[in-house]
C-alpha cells in the first residue's frame, strides 16, 4: 500500500506538467501572459509608423525646399537662334498658325525636348504666342525682325525683345548706361540679387551677352562692357530724332545737337558725369559735353566754355555744393537765353534769385536714387527741347 502511494504520487507530478501543457493553447487567450506577445507587436509597430512620418515629414520638407529654390526664367537660346522656328514658319508656312509637328518638320525634325525649349525661348522673346488648339503664331515682332520694311525694323525688334525677356530685363534696368561688374562680383550679383540659380549662371552670362551684341545694347570696346542706355520707351530714336515723350511724336534735331554739363568736378559730384549724366543725355537722344573731357584745347579755358555753352542746345546745371564755376556758367547760359535742367542733391538751398525755376532734386539715401535721376533728367530734357522757354530765364522780364 505504502508503496503505490508512493508510486502514485510520484507519478502524479509528472503528470501535471503534461496536462499543463496540453492546457496551455486554450487558456493563453485569457492569461495576461500569454498577450504579452500583442503587446510587443502594437509597440513594435509605433516606430515603424513614427519612421513612415518621418518619412513622409523629410519629403514634404525637400518639396517645400525645392518649390523655394530660384527658377530660370531666362531663354534658353540667344535671341537670333530664338528666330529659327519663327523663320520657318514663315517661310515654309506663309506665316500661318502652325502645329508644334508641323513646326518641326518644317526644320526636317520631330517634336523633342530641346525643340519645346527653343519654342519657350521663342516665346520669352516675344517672337511666337500660342493658339487656341496649341497652333504657334508669329507675333508682330517676329515679322519685323525676319522681314524688316525699314532700316530700323529689325535692330528695334531685336531690342524690344532683349529688353522684354524675363530676366534679361530686370539686369539690364539695373546695369543700362553702366559697365558691367569683374566676372566674379557679376556673378554674385546675378546670384543673390536677381535670383539666378547658381547652377544656371554659366548659361544666362553667355545667352545674355550674345543677345546683347545681336540687339546692340552692349559696347565691348573698353577694359569692361557697357550696356548702351536705350531708355524705357524700348528701341532708340535714330541719329537726330527726338522722341517726345507719351505723344509719340517725332521731331529732327542737327546731328551735332549737343547738352553742355555743368558740375563740380570734386568727388562724389565728378563722378555723376559718367553714371548719371551721359546716360540721362544719351536717352534723351543727344550728345553730352563737359568742358574738361570734350572741349579744353589749346587756348584760354573760359573761351572753351563759353563755346561750348553757346553752341549747346540745352544745358544740365548740378547746383549742389554751390560750386562759383558753375554758378558762372549758369549766368553765362541765362544771359544767352540757353535752356537748363537745373539739379539739386535734397535740401540743398538753390538761391533765392533762380528759386523760380523748376529743379529735380534727388535723394542718394534712395537705393534707385540713380536710376530716378537718369530717368528725371532725360524726361526734363526733352521737356525743354520741345519747349524750351518753360528751361529759359526770362531776363527782360
Amino acid at each position: 500500500m505504502t508503496t503505490e502511494t508512493t508510486d502514485s504520487r510520484a507519478e502524479t507530478p509528472q503528470a501535471a506538467p503534461a496536462q499543463s501543457s496540453s492546457a496551455s493553447p486554450p487558456t493563453s487567450a485569457s492569461s495576461p501572459k500569454a498577450s504579452a506577445p500583442r503587446k510587443r507587436t502594437t509597440a513594435s509597430s509605433k516606430p515603424r509608423a513614427k519612421a513612415r512620418s518621418s518619412k513622409t515629414s523629410a519629403k514634404s520638407k525637400a518639396t517645400a525646399s525645392r518649390s523655394a529654390a530660384p527658377v530660370a526664367k531666362f531663354p534658353r537660346h540667344p535671341v537670333e537662334r530664338a528666330l529659327r522656328i519663327p523663320r520657318a514658319i514663315l517661310d515654309q508656312n506663309a506665316g500661318q498658325p502652325s502645329s508644334l509637328a508641323e513646326a518641326a518638320k518644317f526644320l526636317g525634325g520631330r517634336v523633342s525636348g530641346e525643340f519645346q525649349l527653343e519654342v519657350s525661348s521663342a516665346k520669352k522673346y516675344g517672337f511666337l504666342t500660342a493658339q487656341a488648339g496649341g497652333k504657334l503664331a508669329l507675333t508682330d515682332r517676329a515679322k519685323r525682325a525676319i522681314r524688316p520694311q525699314s532700316n530700323t525694323d529689325e535692330i528695334s525688334a531685336l531690342q524690344e525683345a532683349v529688353l522684354e525677356a524675363p530676366d534679361f530685363k530686370e539686369v539690364y534696368n539695373h546695369y543700362r548706361g553702366e559697365s558691367l561688374p569683374d566676372d566674379q562680383f557679376f556673378t554674385n550679383a546675378l546670384v543673390d540679387n536677381f535670383k539666378i540659380p547658381a547652377d544656371k549662371v554659366s548659361d544666362f552670362r553667355s545667352v545674355f551677352r550674345e543677345s546683347l551684341r545681336s540687339a546692340n545694347l552692349i559696347d565691348e570696346s573698353g577694359e569692361r562692357p557697357r550696356l548702351l542706355d536705350v531708355g524705357r520707351e524700348g528701341a532708340p530714336p535714330a541719329p537726330g530724332v527726338i522722341r517726345e515723350k507719351d505723344s509719340g511724336r517725332t521731331r529732327t534735331v542737327t546731328s551735332d545737337s549737343t547738352c553742355f554739363v555743368m558740375q563740380p568736378f570734386a568727388q562724389p559730384y565728378g563722378g555723376y558725369y559718367e553714371t548719371i549724366f551721359i546716360p540721362a543725355i544719351e536717352q534723351a537722344g543727344i550728345t553730352p559735353v563737359r568742358a574738361d573731357n570734350e572741349i579744353f584745347g589749346a587756348g584760354k579755358i573760359m573761351d572753351q566754355v563759353w563755346r561750348g555753352i553757346r553752341s549747346a542746345k540745352v544745358l544740365v546745371a548740378e547746383l549742389t555744393t554751390r560750386n562759383a564755376n558753375v554758378y558762372y556758367e549758369l549766368g553765362l547760359a541765362h544771359a544767352l537765353g540757353k535752356p537748363v535742367v537745373l539739379i539739386a542733391a535734397k535740401g540743398e538751398d538753390v538761391p533765392f534769385d533762380i528759386g523760380h525755376i523748376r529743379v529735380v532734386y534727388y535723394d542718394v539715401s534712395d537705393p534707385f536714387w540713380g536710376e530716378k535721376l537718369i530717368n528725371k533728367i532725360a524726361d526734363n530734357i526733352r521737356s525743354a527741347l520741345s519747349n524750351p522757354e518753360e528751361a529759359v530765364l526770362d531776363i527782360n522780364g
